[in-house]
Parts: structure tokens; sequence; C-alpha cells
């Protein structure tokens, strides 16, 4: 009978050790989304992804008030280093003086600052601030880190690390399968992902847009 010790509920049911809620369910990692293939994995993932969003994603307002011409040359910064002027101008196709005045901006704002090149004193390199690189980061951010961080912590430890793990190994496994004249090389460990490449400068309207 159901209610017996061979029944669904005890031993060999789907509430125990082996029945489809543990060991061998959908909820632990061995369950139908492993046993019926990468396609079924694939679309279980993909709705996940969507929940994980709509449960993290930042409401804490817009973005930093940049306009493209501003953002682009910090993001070009933030992945080249230090440069002058004339060296960011010839990167971003850009006159000169239009790149001067977008740096001069950016510097009023605290955003950048310039320092005598270590290696050429008479060259003045342009680089970030603290503040622009917390801004940056701040921007690229998708998902609200306080908000994960109090999910995650209502996780074991063990748990934790299995899902920050897995994630990096589906992330690597895209790596692997990316055309290698087109893949973004690996990050560093211990080091940001570098931000994506800017957009193309757009020549100002107005002094706003400096």
């Amino acid at each position: 009978m159901l209610s017996s010790d061979e029944g669904r509920a005890d031993g060999e049911g789907r509430a125990d050790g082996e029945g489809r809620a543990d060991g061998e369910g959908r909820a632990d990692g061995e369950g139908r989304a492993d046993g019926e293939g990468p396609d079924r994995a694939a679309v279980a993932f993909e709705g996940l992804f969507q929940e994980v969003y709509l449960a993290f994603h930042r409401r804490d307002g817009k973005r930093a008030a940049f306009t493209g011409a501003s953002r682009a040359v910090l993001m070009h910064l933030a992945m080249t280093g230090p440069l002058t002027v004339g060296e960011a101008a010839r990167h971003l196709d850009r006159a000169q003086s239009v790149v001067s005045d977008i740096v001069t901006g950016l510097e009023a704002r605290g955003l950048l600052e310039r320092e005598p090149d270590p290696e050429d004193r008479r060259r003045t390199l342009v680089w970030l601030t603290s503040a622009a690189r917390q801004v940056l980061d701040r921007d690229r951010q998708v998902l609200s880190t306080s908000r994960l961080a109090a999910a995650l912590d209502r996780l074991p430890p063990e748990r934790r690390a299995q899902l920050l793990h897995g994630l990096a190994d589906l992330v690597a496994a895209a790596r692997d399968r990316a055309d290698p004249a087109t893949a973004p090389p690996p990050t560093p460990p211990g080091r940001a992902a570098p931000p994506e490449p800017p957009t193309p400068l757009e020549p100002p309207t107005s002094e706003e847009d400096l």
C-alpha cells in the first residue's frame, strides 16, 4: 500500500532521499536537467536566468549622467591606461581639440587627473581618478550586489561555492567554443574584467556635451 514502507512517501518516494526532490530530482544537479541532455538544461537555465534578473536587477536609479563622448573617453582610458590627450584623440579618431575639451570637463568633475609621464617628464598623461573607476564599475553592474549578498547569505557556504564554480565553468565552456579570433581574452586572476569597447565619439552639439 502507499502508506507502507514501500510507498512513495518513504525510501522510494518523491519526498525522501531517493525521490525527485532530492538526490535525483530537478533541484540538485543529478536530476532531469542532466539526465535529459543539454537542450533541456539550456531551457531550464534560460528560465532561471530570467528569474535571477527579475529578482536581482538594480533598482537604484539611472546610470551616471555622462554623454556618449565623455563615457567613451573614460572607458577607453580604463582599457588602455594613462594616455596623453593627443594619443587618446588618435585612438578615438577625433580632433585633439575636441578630446581636450572633454578631458577638461571630466577633470573639473573630479573624474580625470593629469600626471607627468614617469618615463618622459615633458609628457603629461591623463588618467582616471578613483572616483571615475568607482563610477564605471557601478555603471557596468547589471545586478544589485546588495540583493545578491542577502540571498547568498541564506545559502550554506558549500552551496555558494558550487553556484559560483558552476557559473564560472559555464562561462569557460562558452569561451572554449568561441572563435579564437573573436573570443575575449581570459581575465587574469584577481583583476576586474575589462569594460566593453567604447562607442565612437559623437561630435558635441553644445557645451553640455563636453
